[in-house]
């Protein structure tokens, strides 16, 4: 059974507390497991969420500061010591290749060859999926060190209309026909098309913030996503600090969705500086100017992503 959700490991910022890990987001679609910035004890929150290395197809690290990064020995000294035999694709800046070099030979340990590492540069950058069912790019942000955020996208595809096919004379062997070449003919004679039989449905997307600035990047990452998981590190009274620092607030996430037309909004990567009494004040701030769904998470929540857009049958031909 095919399952895409996103499973939160850790959602603190850069100091871990009592009820908070360091990041970590495991995005799961239909047997892909992408691992996004393990930080420090992501391998344990793992198991405490019952998913396992075996579950990781993809590590994405945004930037190289610790709380987005310090877990990856752990991650990787898992993948080796639990034999994992699938590819184990690693992205992160290429800027940051040092920092990654020594958190991937942290210590001694017996390595596999599993790992294939995918630097990436420049504004945008597309990664090679090969045949997952989705495409990923990533896209510099606005940070004090090189940060990039990620975005998955489905790519669009069709539903097929059984009472179209019906009345067509459509069944059996001609259905997946149909599907591959785009028309075929029917036992009378006549030639259907797909666009007859079929209505869009359009690809689901998300999309990954981590620590940045408002930036041209972040619209882009953000436009016509399913789910958007973002930072919202500080409340908007410290709007000034959020941006010294190259962070967003509660509200700046909550207009970005909104701008962005996004169906789902992901709040994390909380600072230690409020208290546990003020969070629901992140959710407030952002529910104040998105009207859509939004999740403040904490630890080991897990989200579905929302269900497939609507789409309007074509008109019968």
């Amino acid at each position: 059974m095919s399952v895409r959700d996103l499973i939160v490991l850790g959602s603190a910022s850069a100091v871990p507390t009592k009820a908070r890990n360091h990041n970590g987001y495991l995005l799961r679609w239909d047997g892909h497991g992408l691992l996004f910035d393990p930080g420090e004890g992501t391998q344990r929150q793992m198991a405490r969420a019952g998913v396992s290395a075996n579950d990781v197809t993809w590590i994405c690290v945004t930037h190289f500061h610790g709380d987005h990064c310090l877990g990856v020995p752990g991650i990787v000294q898992r993948i080796a010591r639990d034999g994992v035999e699938h590819p184990v694709d690693a992205v992160f800046p290429a800027s940051g290749l040092p920092y990654w070099e020594r958190l991937r030979h942290a210590s001694a340990f017996r390595d596999t060859e599993v790992i294939r590492e995918r630097p990436v540069a420049g504004e945008r950058a597309a990664l090679d999926t090969g045949e997952a069912p989705f495409s990923l790019v990533a896209r510099r942000l606005s940070h004090p060190v090189e940060a990039y955020g990620y975005r998955l996208e489905e790519p669009d595809g069709v539903t097929m209309l059984p009472d179209r096919l019906a009345e067509r004379g459509v069944r059996g062997p001609l259905v997946r026909e149909l599907q591959e070449r785009g028309r075929v003919t029917a036992p009378g004679g006549r030639t259907v098309t797909l666009e007859e039989c079929s209505m869009p449905r359009p690809g689901q997307k998300v999309a990954f913030v981590m620590d940045t600035r408002l930036c041209d990047g972040v619209g882009e990452l953000a436009d016509g996503v399913d789910m958007l998981v973002i930072e919202s590190t500080f409340l908007d009274q410290d709007a000034a600090l959020a941006a010294e620092y190259g962070h967003l607030t509660a509200g700046q996430a909550g207009r970005v969705a909104k701008e962005g037309g996004v169906r789902h909004l992901v709040l994390t990567h909380f600072s230690e500086r409020y208290r546990v009494e003020d969070e629901h004040r992140f959710r407030d701030e952002a529910a104040a100017v998105f009207g859509g769904g939004v999740s403040l998470v904490h630890d080991l929540d897990r989200i579905p992503l929302p269900s497939r857009r609507s789409a309007k049958p074509r008109p019968p031909q």
